[in-house]
């Protein structure tokens, strides 16, 4: 039996080729009717309706209110579908909006109050919808790190966010990525200031709102008011937050989880490359899986791990041959991959 962190995704990996993931992998059809009952409650179209359209559109279905749902439902399924008799689960972490679905996975909260928490956030952010972001590299197309560009960005990043009417904040250390967030003018003014790389970097995010910046703290209020402490329990796993902090199942208040949850995660910078390093370094997992759905999470993690030192990965060459000789990296969103651990 292998070891393994369950990392769950967040907003942006649910898409075209995802369009029917919960059809063809949710396992619990009552668990589901349980998530389609709460939105029709709340006059949302329901999961199986969302997820069983006949085509997927871009405007509908990324939307906050929309792909929060389906993200969390795709997390938490793949992650009861992992064979226990293969895999032992050692920790669980997410990356921005995969803190709730790391929640429900981790059993700090109950399938059920861990979907309740996600789509009234997403709701709650798209009814706001409070500023955007954008994603942009600071390492090379091999992984490479460069320290000295990731200064020169958080210095622009600080610059720019000085001047009158500018809004702009790191949102998430993702691997060799920096998410950033903020109000029209700050981004633009980033898009202005770097130089295009990869040929799409500075990308824009769509549907996205300012997460992790205070520009989310009416957000947070909001949900503090909506989401009551008897929604969240100890955990069943160490669940490792986007600050790299590890809640222990044996210690863990739920009235300070919950204030974590509806406060600092939404209002400040997610460190998940963090998270990654302390997964990696203190629960030495022999495999990491990222839930579904999608794929694009799979590059951040392996990123992360590189600049964590681990398993003697300097660089993309590096990690792709070990990942063809022994993977360590399993994506549940990937058909070849999937039964791995099935």
């Amino acid at each position: 039996m292998k070891t393994a962190v369950v990392i769950c995704p967040g907003r942006g990996t649910y898409n075209t080729a995802e369009l029917g993931y919960l059809r063809r992998h949710f396992p619990d059809p009552r668990l589901l009717s349980a998530f389609d009952d709460e939105r029709a409650a709340r006059g949302q179209e329901t999961l199986t309706a969302l997820d069983g359209a006949q085509k997927f559109v871009m405007s509908h279905h990324t939307r906050g209110d929309n792909a929060s749902g389906l993200i969390f439902a795709a997390s938490l399924g793949d992650f009861m579908a992992i064979n226990r008799e293969k895999v032992e689960v050692v920790a669980v972490t997410g990356n921005s909006m995969g803190w709730y679905s790391a929640l429900a996975c981790a059993g700090a909260t109950t399938p059920e109050d861990g979907f309740r928490i996600a789509n009234t956030m997403g709701t709650l952010m798209q009814q706001a919808m409070i500023g955007g972001q954008l994603i942009h590299p600071w390492v090379d197309e091999d992984w490479r790190p460069d320290p000295a560009r990731r200064a020169e960005l958080l210095a622009l990043i600080a610059t720019i966010a000085g001047r009158p009417d500018h809004r702009l904040f790191l949102s998430i250390d993702l691997g060799g990525m920096l998410v950033i967030a903020g109000n029209t003018a700050g981004l633009k003014a980033f898009e202005a200031a770097v130089t295009p790389v990869q040929g799409r970097f500075p990308m824009r995010l769509g549907n996205h709102a300012a997460f992790h910046t205070p520009l989310q703290e009416p957000v947070a209020e909001q949900g503090r008011a909506a989401l009551p402490v008897s929604l969240f329990r100890r955990p069943a796993w160490p669940l490792i937050d986007g600050r790299g902090a590890i809640w222990w199942p044996g210690a863990t208040d739920p009235g300070a989880l919950r204030a974590y949850t509806l406060g600092h995660q939404v209002v400040e910078p997610y460190d998940f490359t963090h998270a990654v390093a302390v997964a990696a370094r203190e629960f030495a997992p022999d495999l990491f899986i990222v839930t579904g759905p999608g794929t694009t999470l799979g590059g951040a993690v392996a990123q992360s791990l590189i600049l964590a030192d681990w398993a003697d990965l300097p660089d993309k060459a590096s990690f792709q041959s070990r990942q063809k000789a022994a993977p360590l990296l399993i994506s549940m969103g990937m058909p070849d991959q999937r039964p791995l651990i099935m």
